[in-house]
Order: C-alpha cells, then structure tokens, then sequence
C-alpha cells in the first residue's frame, strides 16, 4: 500500500523534482507538497489511514496537527476515529477570544502532534512551545515523510520521539525502482539531503 501510495503521489505531482527552497532554508532536489492530498480524497484517506497505524500503542488525550497542511489530516484521522483534536493557529487571533490555542484541554494532558514532513522539525517546535505554555505535554509526533536533515535528532534532543512511516531514501528508491526518476535524478536528490 505505501509503495502504491508513492508511485500515486509522484503521478498527481504531489512529488516533484527540480531546484526548491525549504522552509529551513536548505536546498533540495526533491520537495514533497503532501498539502495537495486534500484534492485527491483516495491519497488523502490512504494517508490518515497510515498515519492512524502509526499512532498505534501511542498514548495521548488529544491529536493536533501542525498548520497548516496537517491540520487537514489530523481532522480527518480525529472525526474518523472519535478522537479529540487540538487546533493551534499560526497566530492568535485579534477578536472574539483571541485564542492561539483552539479546543478543550486540561493541564497535564498529553497531545499527539501530527505532520507531513519533517525535515529539521522547526515548525513541529512553533507548536510544541504552544501547547506546552498551556501545561499540555508533549511525547510523540507521528510524520509521513522525514527527509532525513536532523529533524529527527532535534526532536529526540528535546525529549520528543519522532514516528515516521517513511524516509526521503525509501521514496526515493521507490521512484527508481518503478522507472519514474532516472539514477541522475536520485543522486542529484541524495547529494542534498545531508547538506
């Protein structure tokens, strides 16, 4: 199902292949635009459905997803499985409650943070420090795609564990693999990922 997925995705152009910059700032060969699954429903279900699996044995009180694109997939995942979700908004808001933090939450709770791909894990942090400023813990993030740039060390050295169900290498391998990126377009993508 997952190697499917990644031949679907890569089809729908939701992976392309080219010269991108990264919100960390680092140059990359290949970019992931995992948001676009909201208009293909049969990658965005076989997405949360993964995403669900991993979050198997987990334990938290609430799901939230980092915006904005896995808002999407944590609502999907939360109203598919009856689980309370948490919204933190990019920022707060400047009428009515001005709350950045949208849901209900008790101190000591513990939430499980949702995200697409992580590459260093700086907009995983934007919402950790959030929540945690309203005493919600913080354990296990469940990601899609880590692309394998320090993201998952970043999270560990902050005491988070990062669940991925897959890495940039094995998407990458998988592309090549089915004929849909030449070797050049692998090494070109690999040469890139540690730098």
């Amino acid at each position: 199902m997952l190697e499917q997925l990644i031949l679907d995705m890569y089809d729908v152009g939701m992976i392309k292949f080219g010269e991108f910059t990264l919100k960390s700032g680092k140059s990359s060969y290949v970019y992931a635009d995992i948001r676009t699954a909201i208009s293909y429903p049969q990658i965005f279900t076989t997405l949360c459905d993964l995403i669900y699996a991993k979050m198997d044995g987990l334990n938290y009180d609430s799901i939230c997803g980092v915006p904005y694109s896995a808002l999407t997939f944590a609502s999907g995942i939360a109203y598919a499985h009856k689980i309370p979700m948490l919204l933190k908004r990019k920022e707060a808001k400047e009428y009515g409650t001005k709350k950045i933090l949208e849901g209900v939450y008790a101190e000591g709770d513990t939430c499980l943070i949702i995200e697409d791909v992580v590459t260093t894990g700086m907009s995983i942090g934007e919402t950790t420090v959030v929540l945690e400023q309203f005493g919600i813990k913080i354990k296990d993030i469940v990601c899609f795609i880590n692309r394998n740039q320090g993201g998952r060390e970043s999270l560990t050295a902050q005491g988070y564990q990062l669940h991925s169900i897959i890495d940039l290498y094995q998407v990458l391998a998988i592309l090549f693999k089915h004929g849909k990126i030449s070797a050049h377009d692998k090494a070109q993508a690999e040469a890139l990922i540690g730098a």
